[in-house]
């Protein structure tokens, strides 16, 4: 289809210094969990973006110095000329789609404990690090200064030898030149602190030796934290954002402004809404006649195009986005923006950083998957042969409307029912939650793919036995029949059960998200951990009811601190008026009182309420696989050829791991899968057995 011409305008090519960028199109330097350990992974998931449009591609942090380390999170790095020739690879394979190639070069200053290499911490002023660790930071004299810049220098030289096309100097994200210029972090009484002349004096010394070393052939990018986040605490944009690019506005080549610290720039859309940095970086075109990149979740080609018409942004850039849909660029392109796989803003990206391992993503489950599995995100192989009867896909929630959609795009024959009239699971059900909304995406862009494809049939309000299927006429059976939420208190803290299932007022997540809001005060207690305990408290607290949150974690909701949401989480909940009680197990209810014993002496508590709302495990729903593999082994099920469980009523998880399922069901579908082999492609160390030593 051709283009709609409203949004031509985000494919107009933009000029950055000595480089021109095909199209308005920027994907931002974002973590990948990969960096130098996984580089042939690395290299294939950049392309792809190439490949699908964007018109810069960014590396992730990368590392100047071993000063500047970040272990066991991965990341990129320009120490020595060896690390040019993996990055020179990465460079290439972006310019082969036309894109431009650039590097976000990093010191992290305080927000380097530099566990691996053990090189002391650097900082604007000394004093403990940004993490706890039991090592403080050491305040730079000008010895250091000057070899910071030497650093810089020098990797700028190695990412113009590897190719890239632009080079960072990074003062984002609460790193080392941030730090000189946040009056939180830079107490010094030199020429490199007091005034914010003085104190962004480093960030143009960056700028300066960058553009020396490497100006003539590549573009200076300077990204910039434009606020904090924490009013007079700390830098605003009014002040110290406004003043650094007032005072700096033309020497770098191109200005990418976002809010500091990542769990602000990558906030989830729990807590912000498309577009949401727009007030702390809309003053920036009017300061500098250099281009400006922005960030803001942007899904929408319409939003981008007025971040452009009304002169906030020159380029629309992306992390999340991009990473939930690599061909974002191209389907806006080629007239199929209906087709763009959006970003729901759950953060599952971000936990995987945080957890030290590649990306993941809910909506994208090719993401990580690029190189070690050879997966792509827009292309799967045809139907490995024939198979004369339709693929029977039983439950169409997040796992059956993946495999459903992906063998479909295979060329097989799938029949999907679902026993409820909403298609979406559990997806639709959450999405409808405080602050979920868009999570609603999961099943939205599933349906609409399946309606293009002829060989696909949903059939609504089917709820099927072992002898409906039996009397059907398909060769095979994926069943995706979810999982229910357990009364009997199991969870973390307690692997065995401890409440009476027929207590009265014992509620699970089913009973609120079927509608039910019970009245009075209501306990709820939380040792699932991650999300669903908090939203349901925000819906009760919305309601008027009074709660009291108790877990055994020893914070609110512990797993959102992987997602970047936790202290929004708790600080809410707290500011709604909820009580809550950390570090408790719960042991039993009678209908009125609720009693929990400490996990680390077992002292008592007993907490009183209308309602006890138990967020704990989940149980399969199997019953119906059971029945099926029995009638199979006695001859039952003739016509059945295979039958496979995915998502929740194999292993009740996340809903990342629910698509995953079943996207990776329908790829092996008709493949031959060794069940003892690796099944993917590692990415090894080798050893030189010259540089072993004795």
């Amino acid at each position: 289809m051709p283009r709609n011409a409203r949004y031509d305008v985000l494919f107009e090519p933009v000029r950055i210094g000595p480089v021109t960028a095909p199209n308005r199109f920027y994907q931002v330097p974002h973590c990948t969990g990969m960096g130098m350990d996984q580089p042939a992974s690395l290299m294939r998931l950049r392309e792809i973006k190439a490949e699908g449009g964007w018109g810069v591609v960014n590396t992730e942090y990368c590392s100047i110095h071993p000063s500047s380390e970040d272990a066991p999170y991965r990341l990129a790095t320009l120490w020595d000329d060896r690390d040019v020739a993996t990055l020179s690879q990465l460079a290439e394979r972006v310019h082969r789609h036309g894109a431009l190639a650039g590097v976000e070069l990093w010191h992290g200053g305080i927000k380097s404990p530099n566990r691996a290499s053990r090189e002391t911490t650097l900082s604007p002023s000394g004093g403990p690090g940004h993490y706890v660790y039991p090592i403080q930071t050491r305040a730079m004299d000008k010895d250091d200064i000057r070899a910071l810049l030497r650093w810089q220098a020098a990797a700028a030289k190695r990412a113009m030898q590897a190719g890239f096309d632009i080079v960072y100097c990074y003062a984002g994200h609460g790193y080392l030149p941030f730090q000189f210029i946040s009056p939180r972090w830079n107490r010094r009484t030199d020429e490199y602190g007091g005034s914010i002349e003085n104190r962004a004096r480093l960030l143009r010394e960056m700028i300066e030796v960058t553009r020396d070393a490497i100006g003539h052939r590549c573009a200076v990018a300077v990204r910039l934290a434009m606020d904090e986040l924490m009013g007079e605490a700390g830098a605003t944009h009014e002040r110290e954002g406004r003043e650094v690019v007032s005072l700096l506005a033309e020497l770098p080549d191109l200005w990418d402004v976002n809010i500091s610290y990542v769990e602000n720039d990558s906030m989830s859309a729990r807590f912000s809404a498309e577009g949401y940095q727009e007030p702390y970086v809309a003053m920036v075109k009017k300061l500098t006649s250099k281009p400006v990149v922005g960030v803001g979740r942007f899904t929408s080609p319409d939003v981008m195009v007025s971040q452009v018409r009304r002169g906030v942004l020159d380029f629309i850039g992306a992390a999340r986005p991009s990473i939930a849909d690599p061909w974002l660029p191209r389907k806006i392109a080629e007239g199929r923006e209906d087709e763009i796989r959006e970003c729901i803003g759950c953060n599952i990206c971000r936990a995987h950083n945080n957890m030290g391992v590649a990306l993941r993503c809910t909506q994208n489950p090719t993401m990580g998957e690029e190189y070690r599995r050879g997966w792509h995100p827009e292309q799967v192989p045809p139907a490995a042969g024939k198979t004369d009867k339709p693929i029977l896909v039983v439950g169409a929630g997040p796992a059956g409307l993946e495999c459903a959609m992906t063998l479909g795009k295979r060329g097989y024959r799938v029949m999907l029912a679902e026993a409820k009239r909403e298609p979406g699971g559990r997806v639709s059900l959450e999405s409808r939650l405080p602050g979920l909304s868009s999570w609603a995406r999961v099943r939205d862009y599933r349906l609409a793919q399946i309606e293009r494809l002829p060989n696909v049939e949903l059939f609504r309000e089917s709820s099927l036995s072992a002898n409906d299927v039996a009397a059907m006429d398909c060769g095979h059976v994926v069943l995706a029949t979810g999982a229910t939420w357990l009364k009997n208190g199991v969870g973390f803290a307690n692997g065995n059960p401890v409440l009476d299932q027929t207590a009265p007022n014992l509620l699970t997540p089913e009973d609120l998200l079927a509608g039910v809001v019970p009245k009075g005060r209501i306990v709820v207690y939380d040792d699932d951990q991650y999300y669903m305990a908090g939203v349901l408290a925000e819906l009760l607290l919305q309601a008027g009811r009074r709660v009291s949150f108790v877990t055994p974690g020893l914070e609110v909701s512990t797993w959102t601190a992987m997602t970047d949401e936790q202290m929004r989480v708790q600080t809410r909940l707290m500011a709604a008026g909820a009580a809550i009680h950390l570090a408790r197990r719960i042991e039993g209810w009678d209908g009125a009182t609720a009693r929990f014993a400490s996990i680390y002496d077992g002292s008592p508590l007993e907490v009183s309420g209308d309602a006890l709302l138990v967020v704990g495990a989940r149980q399969a729903r199997s019953s119906l696989e059971r029945e099926l593999r029995a009638l199979q082994a006695t001859g039952g099920l003739p016509q059945v050829e295979t039958i496979r469980a995915i998502g929740d009523c194999r292993v009740p998880g996340a809903i990342y791991s629910a698509v995953y399922e079943g996207h990776r069901a329908a790829r092996e579908f008709g493949e031959t899968v060794d069940p003892d082999a690796v099944g993917y492609t590692r990415e090894m160390v080798t050893v030189d057995q010259r540089e072993t030593g004795p």
